[in-house]
């Protein structure tokens, strides 16, 4: 049975404690305060990162993709430890050139190693990410060839959902997800977006104009229909544990299925403190949507 190694990004959101018993590979992403620079994960965690972002006077946070020396370390390290073939599941391309940098690090491999590094793109980030590495490294554990395994992510990923409610559009504006002119309006009408991800492209899924109505619109958006998969994720938002009873309730998803997870420096700086959603999978298409 050949030996499938698995990588991903920071951009999934991953801890390293978890990747690690997971049996996935993180490559980090940077993230910069000011002067001063990290790699997401290695020398920022996800709570240092989200006391640096609230934090009187802070510089607000900007990402960069890994660089591709970071990802061909990654490959040579797994195919020294005996991979047979490398599978990375990295952040939707249309969100960062990270997925770029790989394709850069695979293309400098010898070519006997080349042809055994595969790239999926996502189209997700965060929990998407890592539900399809997980996937990944499930169907490897089963004994599934590389072949195998990226032809059902890349039909699975269209079954993976995404949604995030915002307190503020104030880390949207900043990190050019939105126009200031958009910004300004919805804080006007005091709108709480709800995000998704859509095709690797960052789109509001609905505007409510409560924090109430928001809650209430998420819960609905991540339950109907009910998923295969709960993954909810958060930026240092209270409630968590209520919200996923709420879920459970509403969805029949058992809670006890659930798992909660802090988002990380490489996506806390686009959608800021406060925020709070998941990620589901949902029951299997016959078919990935038609290209427009």
């Amino acid at each position: 049975m050949s030996r499938i190694g698995v990588v991903t990004d920071s951009a999934s959101d991953l801890e390293p404690q978890e990747a690690e018993q997971r049996g996935i590979v993180v490559v980090p992403l940077y993230v910069t305060f000011g002067e001063r620079e990290f790699r997401a994960g290695v020398d920022l965690s996800s709570k240092d990162f989200w006391r640096e972002l609230t934090a009187a006077g802070a510089a607000f946070p900007k990402t960069a993709a890994a660089p591709p020396g970071a990802f061909r370390e990654a490959f040579e390290r797994l195919f020294a430890e005996g991979a047979d073939d490398i599978i990375y599941v990295g952040v939707g391309a249309r969100l960062s050139a990270t997925i770029a940098s790989a394709k850069v690090a695979r293309d400098g491999l010898p070519a006997e190693r080349r042809a055994h590094v595969h790239i999926v793109d996502s189209t997700s980030a965060s929990m998407g990410v890592v539900l399809l590495a997980q996937m990944a490294v499930d169907m490897g554990a089963q004994g599934k060839s590389a072949q195998e395994i990226v032809a059902e992510i890349e039909r699975r990923r269209y079954d993976v959902k995404l949604f995030v409610a915002l307190e503020t559009l104030e880390y949207l504006k900043r990190g050019g997800r939105i126009s200031p002119t958009r910004a300004a309006i919805g804080t006007v009408l005091s709108v709480k977006p709800i995000i998704t991800v859509e095709d690797g492209v960052v789109d509001t899924a609905d505007r409510p104009r409560t924090r109430g109505k928001a809650r209430a619109r998420l819960l609905e958006l991540l339950s109907d229909p009910k998923p295969e998969q709960v993954w909810l994720l958060h930026g240092e938002a209270e409630g968590m544990d209520e919200f996923a009873a709420e879920l459970a309730a509403l969805s029949g998803f058992p809670k006890e299925g659930m798992s909660i997870h802090l988002i990380g420096p490489s996506v806390g700086p686009h959608v800021g403190p406060g925020a709070y959603g998941g990620v589901v999978l949902r029951p299997a298409r016959s078919a990935p949507p038609a290209e427009a």
